[in-house]
Formats: structure tokens, C-alpha cells, sequence
């Protein structure tokens, strides 16, 4: 039971910013904008919220920091893409490139200095639930706001008017423009509702993940998150799943490693094997799984399109001009 509690915490603990970054980013595209900085805003969440708990000695002025540089980082990107009209895919690639470097440039004087981690938050008596004590009522605050996201995303995209207004610019936004909608305002909110998501994601790395600042610690995550949302058929209890079988992933290939053979030695000699043959496999190769898991499911999702097409926004990416 307790080893259960443990791998299950740990599983939570690696979908949660990747969760909130691919919910983000799920709004975001749904308006129509496709965002390759995802990577480079939780980066830039994550310094700022280890930075800001650093100066001022409390975390969550940590994770409220985080969210602040993310929103305005995508505010950089929503200028260039949609005051500007920029291309998309190429300004999202480098604000990735300015976001690990610009963090790598501000975190200097944190490296090596310990973290102060978010601690969680208790519920008396139900945290002691056996197996789901622990799981569901004693966790951090941002674990407890990437739940209600799930939910809250769910509900703004098909049970209310400006989450109908959104699908709508995403869907065709001349149409929109043309029934009163103001597209670059509601892009707008929607890149900027994304980037704080993505700096609350990296704010968790540094704050609660690993309570350290280590340049480029987002390891790849922003492209996972991103790759979450096309797997999700950008739907958000889809993201969610996908989000928790991806942390399941990243978590696998630590466990992997500690496996003890001697408790196989009872079962059949193929799967004993099988078992042995996992032990021996270099560490280097199953840190690679979250991201070979990443390229097969794309691969798989690609080679059905009438999937792929049914829920893509179809302006995904398309600049917009509006009439004078």
C-alpha cells in the first residue's frame, strides 16, 4: 500500500506542469493561435518563481510571480503575431530560444542556492484516508488549482458565451469578425490566459518539483505539453488523461532502475527474463521514454487524419487582418 502511495504521488506530482501547460496551450490554440513558446514561458515561470520566493521568502509570491512573467512573455509573442501579423511557428520557436537563454542569463545567481518548497495544504481526517489521504488531500495549492482547471477549461469551452465566442474565432474568424466578435481581443486573452498557465507549470518545477533553480530544467516539457493537446484532439478531460499517462511515463523509468530481480525469480522463466533484460537497460535510454512515448503517439495520431481534423481548430495557426 505504501510503496502504491508513493509511485502514485510521484505520478502526480510529474503530470501537474505538464497539465497546466497543455491546458493553457489548449486554449490557445482553440482561438486559433498555435504558441511553440510553451517551453520558453515555463522556463521563464520557473526562475521567476523561484526568484521572487528567494527575495521575499514566500512561495506563493513565488507561483504568483510565475504566473506574471508567463502572461507577459506571451504578451511579447501576442504582438509580434497578432498586432504584427509574424508568422506563428517561427516567432513561437524563438520565443523558446529567448526564454531558456534569458533564463539561463537571470537564474546565474541562483544556481546551487536551495529551494523553499510550497508546502501542502493538510485537510484534517481526510488526509488520513488510507491510499487516497494523501493523494487527494494533502497536496499543494497548484496541484489543487490544476484539478479545478481541468473542470473550469471544460465548462468556459462549451457551456458558456465567451467560450463559444472562442471556438468560434478559432473555427472561421472572419465569420466571427463579421458577428461583432473582436478576434484580436479575444486571441489576446487567450495567448496570455496560456502563458500564465505555462509560467504557474514552471513555477511548480522550480517551487514544489525540484525546489532549486538548475538552468533548463523544463527538460523538454513544453514540447510534451504541446504534443499532450494534438494527442488530446483538443479536448480537456482528454488532456488531463493524457497528462497523468505521460507523467506515468516520466516516473516508470526511474522505477524501473530499482528494480529488485530476486522478486521475479518466482514467475515463468520468459518474463523473468523480460525483467532482467529492463534492469540492464542503460539509464540514458529510459530517460528517453517520455519523449519516444511523445513521438509514437504523433506518429499513430497522424496516420488517422479524420481524427485529427475532427476537433482541430480550422484557422489553427492563420494570421488575421481585420477589415478597415
Amino acid at each position: 500500500m505504501e510503496m502504491t502511495e508513493a509511485i502514485l504521488l510521484t505520478i502526480f506530482t510529474a503530470a501537474t506542469p505538464l497539465l497546466l501547460a497543455a491546458m493553457g496551450e489548449l486554449v490557445t490554440e482553440r482561438s486559433g493561435v498555435l504558441n511553440l513558446g510553451v517551453e520558453g514561458m515555463m522556463i521563464m515561470g520557473a526562475v521567476a518563481g523561484f526568484a521572487f520566493a528567494q527575495m521575499t521568502g514566500n512561495p506563493y509570491i513565488g507561483a504568483l510571480a510565475g504566473i506574471i512573467v508567463g502572461a507577459l512573455f506571451s504578451l511579447l509573442f501576442g504582438f509580434l503575431i497578432l498586432t504584427l501579423v509574424a508568422n506563428q511557428v517561427a516567432t513561437g520557436l524563438a520565443l523558446t530560444i529567448l526564454g531558456l537563454g534569458l533564463s539561463g542569463l537571470w537564474g546565474e545567481a541562483f544556481v546551487g542556492i536551495p529551494g523553499i518548497k510550497l508546502q501542502p495544504i493538510i485537510i484534517p481526517y481526510l488526509s488520513e484516508l488510507p491510499l487516497v489521504g494523501k493523494l487527494l488531500f494533502s497536496q499543494d495549492i497548484i496541484f489543487y488549482a490544476s484539478i479545478f482547471l481541468i473542470f473550469a477549461v471544460m465548462w468556459f469551452l462549451f457551456r458558456s458565451r465567451p467560450g463559444l465566442a472562442l471556438r468560434s474565432v478559432g473555427d472561421n474568424h472572419h465569420s466571427a469578425h463579421s458577428l461583432g466578435i473582436n478576434v484580436i481581443r479575444t486571441r489576446y486573452l487567450a495567448v496570455m490566459f496560456g502563458g500564465a498557465c505555462s509560467g504557474l507549470a514552471g513555477a511548480y518545477l522550480s517551487l514544489v518539483y525540484v525546489p532549486q533553480w538548475v538552468e533548463g530544467m523544463t527538460a523538454g516539457r513544453g514540447w510534451i505539453a504541446l504534443a499532450l493537446v494534438v494527442f488530446a484532439s483538443w479536448r480537456p478531460l482528454r488532456v488531463a488523461l493524457g497528462a497523468y499517462l505521460f507523467g506515468a511515463i516520466t516516473i516508470a523509468q526511474l522505477h524501473i532502475q530499482a528494480i529488485d530481480i530476486n522478486a521475479f525469480s518466482d514467475l515463468p522463466q520468459p518474463l523473468f527474463y523480460l525483467a532482467g533484460l529492463t534492469k540492464s537497460t542503460p539509464a540514458q535510454f529510459l530517460s528517453m521514454l517520455p519523449y519516444i512515448a511523445t513521438i509514437v503517439v504523433l506518429v499513430l495520431i497522424s496516420r488517422n487524419r479524420r481524427l485529427t481534423l475532427i476537433n482541430t481548430p480550422a484557422t489553427l495557426g492563420q494570421g488575421f487582418v481585420p477589415d478597415r
